[in-house]
């Protein structure tokens, strides 16, 4: 069954809330924090969604550790070691 020109028009809202939330809050405040967009039916959006997701927290993740290890790297160094 075809879509009927209200759903049409209400697909075509929630997609700019979506842009406007993108644009002036961020993607990951407006992916994490404002909402799972519950109302927009659209199997790929989510799709898309649910891996920015996953891709940030694989990247918080990488970050944090990389950290942690330059960090002990550094701890391990005797102090004649700073100058080169």
């Amino acid at each position: 069954m075809k879509p009927n020109i209200k759903e049409i028009e209400d697909n075509l809202e929630n997609f700019k809330a979506v842009q406007y939330r993108m644009g002036n809050e961020g993607m990951d405040y407006c992916f994490e924090h404002y909402s799972q967009f519950e109302e927009i039916e659209d199997e790929e959006f989510h799709k898309l969604r649910t891996e920015f997701l996953e891709s940030t927290l694989k990247l918080r993740s990488y970050v944090e550790n990389k950290l942690s290890e330059l960090s002990s790297q550094i701890d391990e160094l005797e102090w004649g070691d700073y100058s080169n």
